[in-house]
């Protein structure tokens, strides 16, 4: 398979390509970004492993030569966060940035997989659709907003209180991904857990903001760029093994709910919501089944609830964007 990383050169983008690297199931790495990829790629390219390696820069129809022919794109391309900025602040830095990569691959590899890191991923989704609708290569089913890590944070947290190793849990997270629209389903975390009060309040608080945590430890320095990282990869990985035939793969990820299987089910729990992170069952064509999250306690349901106006407001504003911007040029 060729997976594509745009962003490379970054924070999350250079783990992300040492994983990548790193993948049995990888036989082709092509990096890009606006500055150093070619010597990221120099870099990669010694390790010991079959997947043959190769960097881009804009000159020379860089991007073109990156996309061409990719089987799965990771997107963390965009600014990252700084101390005391939301991820809604970093919309219009972004947004621009998402739509012209999502131009590149709507003109060169439009049958690819594409995972979005960029933030906000409750806006750079929506930006991503729309580039490829105008394209009329927009599959619903092959899009994807990556919101593993706030999956890995769950387990990693539920783990130090209720000990055991957080690779044992399977904790559902719905919603979007950045604060309030993040909703932790503890009542189903398998095995069960007891976490009640206070102790449940601070737990969804850090599932929902565990970022600032990483951004204030930062001081300045940067985000969460190893934990997105590999938050990345191990979704790529699950659509990879997808692909090759592996059955029973099941993670939560944000969709365009239209178009995909099961998706018309989640939508009536969501009053109709159009883009949603729920429980996905994964196939070689991308989107298998979006699952609905089920019953939840009265708790979770505030959670939803509280999450649902946010999230519209940030699909709105990325589709607003795409509809007003002039298109991007490559």
């Amino acid at each position: 398979m060729k997976a594509v990383v745009l962003g490379a050169a970054g924070g999350i983008g250079q783990p992300t390509s040492l994983l990548l690297k790193n993948s049995p199931l990888v036989t082709e790495l092509a990096l890009y970004d606006v500055v150093a990829a070619p010597g990221v790629a120099a870099d990669l390219s010694h390790i010991s492993t079959a997947a043959k390696v190769t960097g881009y820069l804009p000159a020379d129809d860089g991007l073109k030569k990156a996309l061409t022919g990719a089987d799965i794109v990771v997107c963390p391309a965009g600014l990252p966060r700084k101390p005391g900025m939301t991820r809604d602040d970093l919309f219009q830095k972004n947004a621009s940035i998402v739509q012209t990569l999502a131009e590149g691959c709507a003109q060169y590899c439009p049958k690819a997989f594409f995972l979005i890191i960029s933030n906000p991923v409750n806006s750079t989704v929506p930006i991503f659709a729309e580039v490829l609708k105008k394209h009329n290569v927009f599959d619903p089913k092959k899009l994807f907003g990556v919101t593993t890590l706030d999956v890995v944070r769950a387990k990693t947290f539920v783990a130090e209180i209720s000990g055991g190793s957080a690779t044992e849990y399977v904790v559902p997270v719905i919603g979007g991904h950045s604060g309030v629209t993040i909703v932790p389903l503890l009542s189903q975390t398998k095995p069960a857990v007891k976490i009640e009060g206070e102790q449940l309040d601070a737990l969804v608080n850090r599932i929902q903001f565990g970022g600032d945590e990483v951004v204030k430890a930062k001081d300045g320095a940067g985000s969460a760029t190893l934990s997105m990282a590999y938050a990345g990869f191990r979704f790529a990985e699950l659509i990879m093994k997808a692909v090759k035939g592996e059955t029973g793969i099941i993670e939560p990820t944000f969709i365009h709910l239209d178009g995909c299987p099961g998706g018309d089910a989640v939508k009536k729990e969501c009053n109709g919501i159009e883009y949603f992170s729920c429980p996905v069952e994964l196939g070689p064509e991308g989107v298998k089944n979006a699952h609905p999250y089920g019953s939840v306690t009265d708790y979770e349901k505030k959670l939803i609830d509280a999450c649902l106006p946010d999230l519209e407001k940030n699909i709105s504003k990325g589709v607003a964007f795409v509809k007003d911007a002039p298109a991007a040029k490559l």
